[in-house]
């Protein structure tokens, strides 16, 4: 089993693109198997989507609908709406099992590996990958 881990600044941005690390890790490898993502954060996840067509800002809506920025939630610590980032990973996995074909990610044309993180208090990431061969 192939593994490493490494640490992304997702500096106020909602979404941050990770495709091209993970690629170039399971590029190691070059064989077939499953990378294994993993986000071992509270606050943040992980997605498959489209970028670059306007599908960030409507995530961005969507999560504001979703889990407002106020003080409604029981979970308080940290600054207002930060009880909403918690409620975050309960949608939007934390962990993503990925095809690996010949060394490269088995993903379809517009599909992106992507970080969800609303959390405005901490910008510091660690993604752990895990590549079990087939």
């Amino acid at each position: 089993m192939l593994s490493e881990a490494f640490e992304i600044s997702t500096s106020g941005r909602l979404v941050t693109d990770i495709t091209d690390r993970v690629e170039a890790f399971c590029k190691e490898a070059r064989d077939d198997g499953i990378v294994h993502v993993f986000l071992p954060h509270a606050t943040a996840g992980l997605a498959l989507m489209e970028t670059g067509s306007g599908s960030e800002e409507d995530l961005e809506g969507v999560i504001a609908r979703l889990l407002p920025r106020d003080d409604r939630y029981v979970h308080r610590h940290g600054s207002t709406g930060h009880g909403g980032d918690h409620l975050l990973p309960v949608f939007v996995s934390p962990s993503l099992a990925l095809a690996v074909e010949r060394g490269g990610l088995a993903l379809g044309t517009w599909q992106r590996v992507v970080v969800i993180d609303p959390n405005r208090e901490n910008n510091r990431r660690q993604v752990q990958l895990r590549l079990v061969g087939g």
